[in-house]
């Protein structure tokens, strides 16, 4: 059955294409496996809640019959604006049209967030752009620069919101620089999810076309139900394609963990036990409850925009497993710099178990893509990173985000995890507080981050090591749990690019004491893991050891060895000393950066001039050791093995434009 939507509609139909239904909801509340709804351009104020889910077979599919024409929104136009004083105006709502969740009663909050300064669900929005909310509407009245933000000259745009209970009504001040809010197109973010089931188990729905804007999210934590303006609620087999997302509160998309009422931000509403013991109990009792190959995940998000949202582009915690996300540009994710914490990213999710990430541009985030526990079986592979790095010196001394980002933050995993054939333009690279990570064939022209750190909770007189789970291969049931020994790393044919350093990344670099989180390198290369034992190293600790009866040893404690074979160091990027075959070029300089070619992205350098072709070889699966804690091989999601080519010749950048 194919049903018809259309928003221009003088009055609601029967869903033909001679009458079409006015809104989304009416087709997603019949909807059956295998039916086809198909939507008109035009804006669609509501939220989508689909009734019913497809099947394997027979997927349910909405689709925008022009990509990108369909806009489903969380917002409503706001126009009737009275002018208070100078460039202030403000507006009454009544709260009867918030329903029971009000955006501006309802803080930002949960595990993990850093309420460093009050900000609600809400957002008001001029010309499709989020302002900027304060605390007074002194601030209102007279706003200052605020310097953490990505774009500081917006931030003069401002509001506070405050509640008239005598009225029942939602009071909003904003100051719109001169610009008059009647006839500018001035929204207000009223629903808390655009495209989400209610319930749970509703798979196999393909959202293919839209745009989609503009919710009243909730801060999504993995100790938490994670919400986003589209999502599959805890389900399977969904496909999100060809859409735009952007200003959602929060995040955009979420492969999230459903409901656990009793453990639900317990770390925020129960202080006795810490974060991370109240993540491995969620974990566990998702396992109990149904967390499997079978019921869970094997989603696909594929050539979407993703831009402009307050938490993450995309985050999820156990329901993503097993999905692709591929072809996708996400941009411009957490530069507001209004919310802070430890969930921020272009992408972050936990438990990303046989995950692929491939062909993504994504760049101009607060961290491009974070991994955290459980990056076990994932492949980040042909992917884009840039930008991904504060921007301006006086913000870096915002550090209430957790850090100054980088392209790719792995954390506290077992792996395997895999990078391959990928290019990592940011500042900091790869911040790898984590083990059994492989890199091969990558081109790298920033630092390694937090080598032998960053894996304890901590405290600052006991020993806190954080636990993780490892999983039976290519599933989810929990094979163990260990704490992080660190090293297992591969470096395998990468090419290694030292940019020039920007000064203040340089000073704080040599500033830094030592911490348990990060050492802020800026240096390039694998010259840290010179203090890793080589495999052989590391065997010999064993030798003619026979078990029981044993003097007490540090051997099943002390850092796990490190590979590193064949990589290209230039512009005094450094190797670890115990590389035998380094290939370390000290008279070339190489320039790179990011460019555009007829709006495309591509590679601007200088460094396949000078590339000694015949120095790289093939890998594979097999000449990789596996990863030692789920003794786990560097292969497909299926297990078949993988055969890396070099693809240094740009294909990379070719291929996230295709």
């Amino acid at each position: 059955m194919i049903y018809y939507v259309n928003a221009c509609a003088n009055q609601s139909g029967k869903g033909t294409k001679e009458s079409p239904f006015k809104t989304i909801q009416q087709a997603a509340e019949i909807a059956l496996p295998g039916d086809e709804v198909i939507v008109a351009p035009g804006i669609y104020r509501e939220y989508v809640n689909p009734k019913n889910g497809g099947t394997k077979d027979k997927p349910i599919v909405y689709k925008s019959e022009k990509i990108k024409a369909a806009h489903i929104t969380g917002a409503e136009p706001l126009k009737n604006w009275e002018k208070l004083e100078g460039n202030v105006y403000v507006a009454r709502i009544s709260n009867s049209i918030f329903g029971d969740y009000n955006p501006y009663t309802t803080l930002v909050s949960g595990d993990w967030f850093i309420a460093y300064m009050v900000a609600h669900t809400g957002d008001v929005f001029l010309n499709e752009k989020s302002m900027y909310e304060v605390r007074t509407l002194d601030e209102v009245k007279n706003p200052v620069v605020y310097k953490p933000s990505w774009d500081p000259d917006f931030t003069l745009y401002t509001w506070f919101t405050e509640q008239d209970s005598a009225k029942n009504q939602t009071v909003i001040y904003a100051n719109f620089q001169g610009k008059d809010p009647n006839k500018e197109n001035v929204e207000i973010s009223v629903r808390r999810n655009c495209f989400y089931p209610s319930e749970e188990g509703k798979g196999y729905i393909t959202l293919s076309g839209f745009t989609v804007s503009k919710a009243a999210t909730q801060w999504a934590p993995p100790t938490a139900y994670q919400e986003g303006m589209i999502g599959p609620h805890w389900s399977k087999g969904w496909i999100i394609e060809d859409c735009e997302v952007y200003e959602s509160k929060c995040s955009g998309i979420s492969l999230g963990k459903y409901l656990q009422p009793e453990n639900d931000n317990k770390w925020l509403k129960w202080k006795y036990k810490d974060g991370t013991q109240t993540e491995r109990d969620c974990i566990c009792q998702a396992q109990r409850e149904g967390w499997t190959k079978e019921n869970i995940g094997s989603h696909i998000i594929r050539r979407c925009e993703i831009h402009d949202c307050g938490q993450t582009g995309i985050v999820g915690h156990l329901g993503g497993v097993f999905s692709i996300i591929e072809d996708n540009h996400i941009h411009h994710i957490n530069n507001k710099q209004n919310l802070a914490g430890a969930e921020i990213g272009g992408i972050k999710m936990h438990a990303a178990i046989d995950v692929i990430y491939r062909r993504n541009h994504i760049h101009h985030c607060t961290r491009g893509l974070w991994l955290d526990w459980q990056a076990q079986g994932t492949r980040v592979t042909e992917n884009y990173f840039h930008d991904n790095t504060l921007p301006f010196d006086y913000n870096m001394n915002n550090e209430s985000m957790g850090g100054i980002g980088e392209d790719v933050f792995i954390e506290v995993s077992h792996g395997p995890t895999l990078l391959d054939n990928n290019i990592f333009l940011s500042d900091r690279a790869l911040k790898i507080a984590t083990q059994g990570v492989a890199c091969v064939h990558n081109i790298i022209a920033g630092s390694l981050d937090a080598v032998g750190t960053g894996t304890d909770n901590g405290a600052p007189t006991r020993v806190s090591p954080r636990y993780t789970p490892y999983h039976v291969p290519h599933r989810t049931e929990i094979a163990g749990f260990m704490t992080i020994l660190h090293g297992d790393d591969k470096f395998y044919n990468n090419i290694f690019i030292q940019k020039p350093m920007r000064p203040f990344l340089k000073k704080k670099m040599e500033e830094t004491k030592p911490n348990c989180w990060d050492d802020n390198n800026i240096k390039c290369g694998t010259y840290m893991f010179s203090k890793y034992p080589t495999f052989d190293e590391w065997k010999a600790q064993f030798e003619g050891y026979c078990g029981m009866g044993s003097v007490t040893t540090d051997r099943y404690y002390s850092e796990l060895p490190v590979w590193s074979e064949g990589n290209l160091y230039f512009n005094g990027a450094e190797a670890s000393s115990k590389e035998k075959d380094a290939y370390i070029d000290t008279k070339n300089e190489i320039k790179i950066d990011f460019a555009e070619k007829y709006g495309k992205p591509c590679l601007k350098t200088n460094l396949y001039e000078h590339l000694p072709l015949d120095k790289f070889k093939v890998i594979k699966t097999d000449d990789i050791a596996m990863a030692f804690e789920p003794e786990q091989k560097y292969e497909n999601p299926d297990g078949s093995p993988i055969t890396f080519e070099p693809d240094y010749l740009c294909k990379v950048v070719k291929k996230i434009v295709f």
